[in-house]
C-alpha cells in the first residue's frame, strides 16, 4: 500500500517536473503578453470597473439559494419523522435564514441605491 502510494507521488512528480521544464518560455514577447483587439492597440483598459453592491447582493442571493436547496428535502422526509421533531427543525432553520435577512437588511445590505 505504501509503495503504490510512493510510486504514484514519485511518477507525478516527474510528469510535472517535466511539463514544466519542456513548457517554459524562454523569449517573452511583448506582442503575445498584450491584449488583442483585432489587430489593433486596445483603446481602454481591459479591467472594467465593477459594482460592489452588485456582488454583494450576488452572494447574498447564492447564500439564500444555497440554504433553500437544503430545505427542499424537509418535505420528502415528513412521513419518517416525528411531526413535532420536523416542525421544530424546519422553523429553526427558516428562523436562522430569517435572521440573517433581517441582520442583511439592518447593515443595509440590500439598499440597492445610495
Amino acid at each position: 500500500m505504501l509503495s503504490s502510494a510512493l510510486l504514484t507521488l514519485t511518477i507525478c512528480s516527474i510528469v510535472m517536473l517535466l511539463a514544466l521544464t519542456l513548457a517554459k518560455k524562454t523569449i517573452t514577447d511583448r506582442e503575445k503578453n498584450s491584449p488583442f483587439e483585432c489587430g489593433f492597440d486596445p483603446k481602454g483598459s481591459a479591467r472594467l470597473p465593477f459594482s460592489l453592491r452588485f456582488f454583494l447582493i450576488a452572494v447574498i442571493f447564492l447564500i439564500f439559494d444555497v440554504e433553500i436547496t437544503l430545505l427542499l428535502p424537509l418535505a420528502s422526509i415528513i412521513h419518517m419523522t416525528n411531526i413535532k421533531t420536523w416542525m421544530f427543525i424546519g422553523m429553526f432553520f427558516l428562523l436562522i435564514l430569517i435572521l440573517g435577512l433581517y441582520h442583511e437588511w439592518n447593515q443595509g445590505a440590500l439598499e440597492w441605491a445610495t
